[in-house]
């Protein structure tokens, strides 16, 4: 409304020379039906015009740096503000979270990987007077040092540490960016990096990996089960050894599971006892 108001009275100025007398009239007889003087109604209008160009009206998220006579005297708001038209110059500034997209940078890590990495920054102005006074545009110039930070935190970690400990990277990413941007009332509130792309030879060669690893685990593991198995093995022969009834108690109970199944296989079963003795017969015979 402050730039448009001199327009409007030069427009009044310009239309008030080349129908003076036919306004004056109108006035004239507009004020007697209200039963005014016809001055008093010209300063009921140029009043009613002051407040509609010195009032402002800023919402509870906003604040407006006022500039008099080209100096600044402070940020007001919320609520009403009053400025003296021609003479105050207000700029508004926005208090909410900004969400800020870096665009995706192209980085070679420490040891040497290309990637692909971009991120999101969260950020709010906490001093209007510095982002006004203190850079052109604290927006474009906080993307700028997010793109830059990015660049050169990421190119100074190495991949693996890029991919598994995320939370380091975005706190250090954070505090730089907070540093460099608290000279234009600028507070960052968090850094987040959203996606890292590789090369497609890279994800192979990745995938690879992951299978080789699997499969060595899957070999560790049923390794690991046939030793365990065979400790179990020996204890059980070095228990049976002591207890030779033990057997037989097994031998019988491993008939009657075979029993039970159903089946038309037939099962003779052969005394242990003879077993024995046929095993002596030949331990006597090679005596002799």
């Amino acid at each position: 409304m402050s730039r448009i108001l001199p327009i409007l009275i030069f427009v009044g100025i310009y239309i008030f020379i080349a129908a003076g007398p036919e306004i004056l009239h109108y006035i004239n007889s507009y004020a007697q039906e209200l039963g005014m003087t016809p001055p008093i109604l010209i300063f009921i209008i140029l009043f009613i015009i002051f407040l509609a160009s010195a009032i402002k009206i800023l919402p509870e998220y906003e604040r407006g740096v006022i500039f008099r006579l080209g100096r600044v005297i402070g940020a007001k708001g919320p609520g009403i503000i009053i400025l003296i038209p021609f003479i105050d110059k207000m700029v508004r500034v926005s208090l909410r979270v900004v969400t800020l997209d870096v665009p995706t940078q192209d980085i070679i890590t420490k040891d040497n990987v290309p990637v692909k990495v971009d991120a999101v920054v969260y950020f709010r102005v906490v001093d209007p007077v510095k982002a006004i006074v203190n850079v052109e545009d604290y927006i474009y110039a906080t993307s700028q040092i997010a793109q830059t930070t990015l660049r050169s935190v990421c190119g100074q970690a190495e991949f693996d540490e890029l991919l598994s400990h995320r939370d380091k990277i975005n706190m250090k990413l954070q505090e730089i960016i907070d540093k460099e941007t608290d000279a234009w009332g600028v507070k960052v509130v968090s850094v987040e990096l959203k996606r890292i792309d590789l090369p497609e030879e890279l994800v192979k060669a990745m995938a690879k990996q992951a299978e080789a690893e699997r499969e060595r685990r899957a070999k560790i593991i049923s390794a690991e089960a046939e030793y365990q198995a065979a400790e179990k093995l020996v204890e059980a022969a070095e228990m049976l050894s002591k207890q030779p009834i033990a057997i037989q108690l097994r031998y019988l109970e491993t008939l009657n599971n075979i029993g039970q199944k159903g089946t038309k296989t037939i099962v003779f079963p052969f005394p242990t006892e003879v077993m024995e003795l046929i095993e002596s017969f030949r331990e006597k015979r090679k005596e002799s």
